[in-house]
């Protein structure tokens, strides 16, 4: 996982500089519309990037279709980001019955990894912001439900201003580093 105070890096991509704040981007939808990040402002955003042909990313759609369904009342969505041909990913999220929102693109959404500190794209990678857009933890990897429930519950606590930007994202990186020690056992 990247946070940010410290960078958290809970995979084997390369990063950058992760901004502070989800930078401004746009995207085709499955419909062919131009349509830009801010559409979901005021919601903590669950951004995934994948591929059609990335074995993790298939594997962890049901966690975040359910993700989606389970905490759209606490004003969070699940945002896909298909880094592959639109037809490609049509035609894969129609087989899959995916729900939430797909953003399409090739080289303009690698460009968007670049924009979030991501210099060398290994799928799925997940963005996790509170509801203002501020990046509270950057996920590189294969998402489990033991990972999004800790790192959900410190963007909640964000949100409810129960629990600073810095110290949700420190905490964020202990637990994960503390589940991943438990999970060698």
């Amino acid at each position: 996982v990247i946070a940010m105070a410290a960078p958290l890096n809970a995979g084997n991509a390369a990063t950058g500089a992760i901004p502070e704040q989800l930078p401004a981007f746009a995207l085709m939808d499955r419909d062919g519309r131009t349509t830009p990040i801010g559409t979901w402002h005021g919601k903590s955003l669950i951004i995934n990037f994948w591929a059609t042909w990335c074995a993790p990313c298939r594997r962890e759609m049901p966690l975040l279709q359910s993700l989606d369904r389970d905490w759209a009342r606490r004003e969070f969505r699940v945002i896909g980001i298909a880094v592959d041909r639109r037809d490609s990913v049509l035609a894969f999220a129609n087989s899959l019955h995916i729900t939430y929102p797909l953003l399409i693109g090739e080289q303009d959404a690698l460009d968007v990894a670049t924009a979030l500190g991501v210099t060398s794209a290994g799928f799925p990678f997940t963005v996790f912001t509170d509801r203002r857009g501020r990046i509270v933890a950057l996920f590189l990897g294969e998402l489990h439900k033991t990972e999004t429930d800790l790192i959900l519950s410190a963007v909640l606590q964000v949100n409810q201003d129960r629990l600073a930007l810095g110290d949700a994202r420190q905490k964020i990186v202990e637990e994960l580093a503390k589940l991943k020690a438990t999970s060698r056992v």
